[in-house]
């Protein structure tokens, strides 16, 4: 059966109405633009014709149960079905606290929009006839009481039983945290781990058995599209972060049975306030990237001495804002060998040595996958 249809995802929405706002000098959010930017792109967004729309997590800035109720009563009032998943800023904590709703009350809030289910934190949905979406919940709490990316066994139990029931469907994904790796070893890294979901492997595995390939993550703030074994993890970055961006997909198959997912990205340019919202956005970055690339030279892998990392930093001033951007390509010859070939594992170069321009605007070929 041939399928076609369009959908969006905006990710890291971070909404954050005026009087939740507080301030912190090193915060890379630039939360001032959450709802703005989040009207711009929903403006673009109702004059296509969509079939649904997915925000994969980090819906509000620190859960806080105002900005919940903002983003429930505008997601309402849209002319599309939108489904959501909980990031790990929409329930920071356990149990309520004066800033934060509590883990457990976040279905009660979206329950037109996935959670029909208000004693569960994941789902299943039918979006249209032959495509099945299943929105999972990657935030855990050990038992320190501290936030950590995982799937318990309840819910990996639940996944498979909806896999195995699922035929003749095309089945998406989407949970916050990354499940392929998008950074240079990112399962290990001492910053980036903490980004992956830490059963990432077992849930790829389980993907591959049941034939699914996308997946569509959030989190890392970064336009990205990563790949293992036939499951493609397409990460896109933070609506209030540098680049502000968003993406329309069209998903087709054929009747011989093949299948392709095009993407194209789009930014948000400009918002009240803010008239030139890339070039701001990117140097409030840069203002703020000096402590982040300290510890990316001092910790390993690198392990520089602070001396060194001081000499460097400034040159990489723009690092990370590139490699959010998407299909980043970095070279500083001018660099230690081995930190200069370091560097360059995080641009858009293929095993062979080639650029490979997949991040933003692309057209991806499905395999068959499955047991």
């Amino acid at each position: 059966m041939a399928l076609n249809f369009r959908f969006a995802i905006v990710s890291d929405l971070h909404i954050a109405l005026p009087h939740t706002i507080w301030d912190h000098p090193s915060r890379f959010h630039l939360v001032e633009v959450s709802i703005p930017a989040f009207e711009s792109v929903l403006e673009h967004l109702t004059q296509l014709d969509l079939d649904f729309v997915l925000l994969p997590g980090d819906l509000t800035q620190h859960g806080e149960p105002d900005n919940h109720a903002w983003l429930q009563q505008r997601l309402a009032k849209l002319p599309f079905p939108v489904y959501v998943v909980p990031g790990n800023h929409d329930v920071p904590v356990l149990m309520a606290d004066q800033q934060s709703i509590a883990f457990a009350d976040f279905p009660n809030y979206y329950h037109k929009f996935g959670y029909e289910n208000p004693n569960q934190l994941y789902y299943t949905s039918q979006l249209l006839p032959g495509v099945r979406l299943i929105g999972l919940n990657s935030n855990n709490f050990n038992d320190q009481g501290q936030q950590i990316g995982r799937l318990d066994n309840q819910q990996f139990r639940w996944l498979e039983e909806v896999l195995a029931a699922t035929t003749n469907e095309l089945v998406l994904v989407m949970v916050h945290h990354n499940v392929v790796e998008h950074l240079p070893n990112q399962s290990c890294h001492p910053m980036a781990n903490r980004y992956m979901l830490e059963n990432a492997r077992e849930l790829v595995q389980l993907l591959q058995h049941y034939g699914v390939n996308l997946v569509f993550t959030g989190h890392l703030h970064v336009q990205d599209v990563a790949h293992s074994g036939g499951v493609y993890d397409i990460t896109t970055g933070s609506l209030v972060s540098y680049p502000h961006p968003y993406r329309v997909l069209e998903y087709h198959s054929d009747h011989l049975g093949r299948q392709w997912l095009q993407i194209l990205s789009h930014r948000v340019e400009s918002v009240p306030d803010f008239p030139n919202l890339q070039k701001l956005s990117r140097q409030w970055m840069g203002d703020r990237s000096f402590p982040f690339l300290m510890k990316l030279l001092t910790l390993p892998p690198l392990n520089l001495p602070t001396q060194q990392a001081e000499e460097l930093a400034p040159s990489l001033r723009d690092f990370w804002a590139t490699i959010a951007n998407g299909d980043a390509l970095l070279d500083f010859p001018q660099f230690p060998s081995k930190v200069r070939r370091y560097i360059q594992k995080y641009g858009a170069i293929a095993t062979g040595g080639t650029p490979t321009f997949i991040d933003n605007n692309s057209t991806i070929l499905l395999e068959k996958t499955g047991g």
